[in-house]
């Protein structure tokens, strides 16, 4: 039975959704009602690919920017619905739809030549609910799956600020995905007449780390899953173990001292990734550390929140450069233990990790959870592909034209695999 987690009474409101007035096919635009929803809107769209939705504002750029390489060519031609909202919340993070104000935004696609299967994803990093719109909506609106797409409840670079305890904004993230996936489903059989035969989990890095969780503990909401270069937590600590080695050891390497350059290999990081280290330190390294850290571990720097951008180490309590996951308080690591990751999967699952990522690289995450699968007896329910020279996100192919390449077609390919094994079941 589905472990319900507040999701049933969320399907108890009704949504309010308010008719189009350009129906270009046909297809009902009004009348569609997202169960839980608080609020919803609909149009019918010519084109509910990236190819349209760019043209008719029914997407945001900026929330894919850099996940895409420069010469991205979109699909088109997927005539269809679109419903945009959100589910009833309190927090007020997302930026989208700013006259909404609201958080648990989500966007659901059904494209009129359904194939009756459903796609559900979580965005990567901090970003919205658009963030996957090129690398997974247009993919699979292309084969004909209707999709559905959530902000997990908090956005932004002070998503920590969401929640009563560490750990809650994170957790908060799973039940959202949870309850869009039921929603959704919902929306189908009432949009085409008969719920979807197939339903997959897809997602990146941090979406890629919801896709996991979701069929470790949700698995009768999904047929299979895949995941790209995932977040793996373990009460081990992941980011929070591999981050802080980088930030201490790149300004030394900045200089000049080649012995950084072992610690930050030490760390996990592969060798051949070195030409985006400077980026990652800049832009995301520091960020996702302070962010990741303020949500599990708040009391770090005291009264502080979010720590100190790029502080160099040693300079002082609370200084995230300077981070030691290992010698925190039990409750620290009872925080992280509360968002961590068995390993425990019950639906097929494909994992690809890029070999030259270095924010989520191999060694330290994609690896780790293929043995905690292993481990967990669950080795023929996962398949896990290293992808040679794929980055983080395939914007930073441009740092390392010679080794780096992009990993969407990977994506692609993986996701037929998964429709070819992962087959329909009663309770998916």
């Amino acid at each position: 039975m589905l472990r319900q987690l507040a999701i049933a009474p969320l399907l108890l409101a009704t949504a309010l959704t308010v008719p189009a007035a350009n129906d270009h096919h046909g297809d009902r635009c009004s009348g569609v009602r997202v169960p839980g929803a608080e609020y919803a809107v609909s149009a019918c769209l010519p084109d509910l690919t990236t190819t349209g939705t760019t043209k008719t504002g029914h997407t945001d750029p900026l929330d894919w920017k850099g996940l895409v390489t420069a010469d991205y060519v979109a699909p088109s031609g997927v005539p269809g619905v679109q419903i945009d909202g959100y589910f009833p919340d309190t927090s007020h993070t997302n930026t989208n739809h700013r006259d909404w104000n609201h958080d648990s935004q989500f966007v659901i696609r059904l494209p009129k030549n359904w194939n009756g299967g459903l796609v559900v994803a979580g965005p990567p990093g901090t970003r919205e609910q658009y963030a996957n719109d090129p690398i997974i909506s247009d993919q699979v609106l292309a084969k004909g799956y209707a999709y559905a797409a959530t902000d997990k409840g908090n956005t932004g670079d002070e998503l920590y600020k969401d929640g009563d305890r560490p750990g809650d904004a994170i957790m908060e993230w799973h039940r959202r995905v949870a309850e869009l996936t039921v929603a959704a489903k919902r929306v189908t059989d009432q949009h085409y007449g008969r719920t979807p035969r197939v339903t997959y989990a897809a997602g990146l890095s941090a979406g890629g780390y919801l896709v996991r969780w979701q069929l470790e503990h949700y698995p009768e909401l999904y047929t299979g899953g895949i995941d790209w270069n995932a977040l793996t937590f373990t009460r081990q600590g992941s980011l929070l173990t591999t981050l802080p080695p980088a930030l201490r050891a790149y300004p030394r390497l900045a200089k000049g001292d080649q012995s950084a350059r072992e610690e930050i290999v030490a760390a996990g990081y592969p060798a051949d990734s070195e030409k985006q280290w400077g980026y990652h330190y800049t832009f995301q390294w520091d960020l996702l550390q302070r962010v990741v850290r303020e949500e599990l571990d708040p009391d770090y720097d005291g009264a502080g929140q979010g720590g100190t951008p790029l502080c160099p180490a040693g300079t002082g309590p609370g200084c995230d450069t300077d981070y030691d996951y290992a010698s925190r308080p039990e409750s620290v690591h009872r925080a992280v233990e509360r968002i961590s990751l068995t390993g425990k999967i019950q639906r097929p699952l494909i994992s690809i990790q890029g070999t030259l990522d270095a924010l989520t690289p191999p060694a330290a995450f994609g690896d780790v959870y293929d043995r905690m699968v292993t481990d967990a007896g669950r080795a023929p329910l996962h398949r896990y592909v290293h992808v040679d020279g794929g980055a983080h996100t395939d914007g930073l192919v441009v740092l390392d034209k010679e080794r780096l390449k992009p990993m969407l077609p990977s994506f692609v390919a993986a996701f037929g695999e998964l429709e070819a094994w992962a087959r329909p079941t009663t309770r998916s």
